[in-house]
């Protein structure tokens, strides 16, 4: 059986990255899964009436890098979500290449909880995404 990281195995400021780059397939199935068909995410000339002149990635969408980096690398595999924070600083256009990080800014060892800060930046390093991640890490077997 593979577990992650337990609470024993983590130290303040260890953290984790992934990047992807968002393609329209992953706005189009995204949409689909969730039903989130918003004309903002899937209508070309709708968005160009809005804000940012195009289409724009689901904010959540954008957050699932973070769910992916605490459940496949830190702590990994057996973690158990507990809450998350977010607030979403800038928009995600299709072709933006992002990079999601969680780092570990708080432990918890009698309670089993560890908090992480987590962002998500674009090719420019702007952040596009911030917040805190809150999770019970796998127990040793």
């Amino acid at each position: 059986m593979i577990i992650g990281k337990t609470i024993d195995e983590m130290e303040l400021g260890d953290f984790a990255t992934m990047s992807k780059t968002v393609s329209e397939t992953d706005v189009y199935m995204y949409a689909g899964i969730t039903g989130d068909f918003n004309p903002a995410h899937i209508d070309a000339e709708y968005a160009k009436q809005t804000f940012f002149k195009a289409r724009i990635a689901h904010g959540m969408l954008t957050a699932g890098f973070i769910s992916a980096l605490l459940g496949t690398k830190l702590p990994g595999p057996g973690t158990i979500y507990v809450g998350q924070e977010l607030k979403f600083l800038a928009p995600v256009m299709i072709g933006d290449t992002i990079t999601a990080k969680v780092e570990v800014v708080e432990l918890n060892k009698e309670k089993n909880r560890v908090t992480f800060r987590t962002t998500c930046e674009n090719q420019e390093q702007k952040i596009v995404l911030d917040g805190k991640a809150f999770m019970m890490p796998p127990k040793k077997k």
